[in-house]
């Protein structure tokens, strides 16, 4: 049986349209970028003075566990599995206030602004029509 889900695997994923394709490679930079954002934590928190080691453990661990995830949610959508789509439009969602927060009222364009890009485009992508053809749970059940 597993072989079975082995070789249905790879054909689920090529079956994938473009859009859930691209929004699965912006959610992999998002990991990407919550990874490196936890181990410059951590190398601060250990190599520098922060003001609270509690605070600064606890801002990496939210790190980690974002991207953890988000990287469930790459796999869930490379399946095409309809429920994995709901929590990362949540995540997407998520990441809206945050990013104009560091973009404008910050002014922290250069961290807000690919912030805000990414997850406005995630969004999109996983709202197209060949997205949705493939993501949407059949309710006439």
């Amino acid at each position: 049986m597993t072989e079975h889900v082995r070789e249905s695997a790879p054909a689920t994923a090529a079956r994938a349209p473009g859009q859930v394709r691209v929004a699965c490679v912006i959610l992999l930079v998002e990991v990407a970028a919550l990874v490196a954002a936890m181990v410059v934590l951590l190398v601060e928190t250990f190599a520098g003075n922060p003001d609270s080691i509690g605070r600064a453990l606890s801002d990496a661990g939210l790190a980690a566990a974002g991207a953890v995830l988000l990287l469930l949610g790459v796999r869930g959508l490379a399946r095409l599995r309809p429920a994995a789509r709901t929590p990362v439009i949540v995540m997407q969602l998520l990441a809206l206030p945050v990013a104009y927060s560091l973009a404008f009222q910050a002014h922290r364009v250069a961290y807000g602004g690919p912030i805000l890009i990414a997850a406005l485009a995630v969004i999109y992508l996983l709202f197209t029509p060949p997205a949705r053809t493939v993501l949407d749970r059949d309710i006439s059940r």
